[in-house]
């Protein structure tokens, strides 16, 4: 149907909750995708308000803050509810936003969650019945913390009264999809061909992000490899096995390592887990030992010494907080290397 059901009415409000640290890209992709919805028309459909908690401006993950319209109130009929968080995410889960958001939700609100926002969902019991999707980096954190949750891999989901995004530009995606419902595929086409993003949208369907192309691997029987290790981060898989996968002999394997990633296969295997195991101290309640054992190290000594190797404090300093990890560079600390473009 393409005439949409809101013509002739009110404009549909965007109420924008903002956390600390919330996704700028998430927040202004957003907005200006309903911008670009009311421009040239008379009675612009759409209308947008930001809120905080408790009403004060709020520092995105640019480290700028935003002033914001109010604190915290009930939506109303013709609004939709947006939470835009980003980094750091669990910590934002404060009792009064936890115990607003099941108010709202009990009051028939539709809510959604841009970025990273689907964990606070979750955390309030939201999502109990609704599948939800969230930014690769935090899908294994997700997982470990709402295993009851299904997780999609679709960059946005908006099913029902709950919607969620993967980050980025997903919340274009999102806003677009809500334009389409309220006016129209039309004006959603739109928009779309308006900020350039009429091919992306329809190229741009998985939000999952293969390890291999998170760094800029593109040799085929490598990438299977690699595909297989971040598949087995708690179960690692033997050399031969690697090898065996990818249809390649265990020294071929280990010339591919060296050439493209600089280092030997248990070497980056290692690196893989010690990533995830940062993820998840980052973005979890699990325990140390918890972790340990989700990223495949048996002894929990065993993988504090690693830890302490790699990033120059423990596990135990990082879920206390005493010191925050750098991101190194590559998706998963290892430098690209200008060979990692051929084939």
């Amino acid at each position: 149907m393409d005439q949409g059901t809101g013509q002739g009415t009110s404009p549909l409000t965007f109420v924008f909750i903002l956390v600390p640290d919330y996704s700028a890209l998430s927040l202004i992709s957003a907005l200006e995708t309903l911008r670009v919805a009311n421009r040239g028309q008379e009675r612009p459909p759409f209308a947008w308000q930001v809120l905080s908690v408790d009403g004060g401006p709020v520092a995105s993950s640019l480290g700028a803050e935003m002033p914001v319209d109010g604190p915290l109130r009930d939506i109303g009929r013709r609004e939709i509810l947006l939470l835009v968080s980003g980094a750091n995410v669990q910590a934002q889960a404060s009792p009064t936003l936890m115990a607003w958001l099941r108010r709202q939700h009990r009051r028939g609100a539709q809510i959604g969650g841009l970025c990273t926002a689907a964990h606070l969902l979750a955390e309030a019991g939201l999502l109990r019945r609704a599948k939800a999707t969230i930014h690769w980096e935090n899908r294994h954190a997700f997982q470990e913390s709402f295993p009851d949750v299904e997780l999609s891999d679709q960059v946005f989901l908006a099913e029902g009264a709950v919607f969620s995004t993967a980050g980025g530009t997903a919340s274009i995606d999102l806003i677009l999809d809500l334009i389409a419902r309220e006016q129209g595929q039309g004006l959603a086409n739109l928009v779309a061909g308006r900020l350039n993003y009429h091919d992306i949208r329809f190229l741009q369907r998985s939000a999952r992000v293969s390890m291999p192309g998170r760094i800029g691997i593109r040799h085929a029987k490598l990438r299977l490899v690699l595909d297989l290790m971040e598949a087995h981060l708690e179960e690692p898989v033997s050399p031969a096995a690697l090898a065996d996968h990818a249809g390649i002999s265990v020294r071929q394997l280990e010339r591919l390592f060296r050439r493209y990633l600089g280092c030997p296969p248990k070497r980056f295997y290692n690196q893989l887990r010690l990533q995830r195991a940062q993820d998840l101290l980052l973005q979890s309640k699990l325990s140390v030992t918890e972790v340990s054992i989700a990223c495949g190290f048996n002894s929990i000594t065993h993988f504090s010494k690693l830890f302490r190797e790699r990033y120059g404090v423990s596990p135990t300093q990082v879920r206390r907080g005493v010191s925050a990890l750098p991101r190194l560079s590559g998706a998963n600390g290892v430098a690209n290397s200008s060979q990692n473009a051929g084939n």
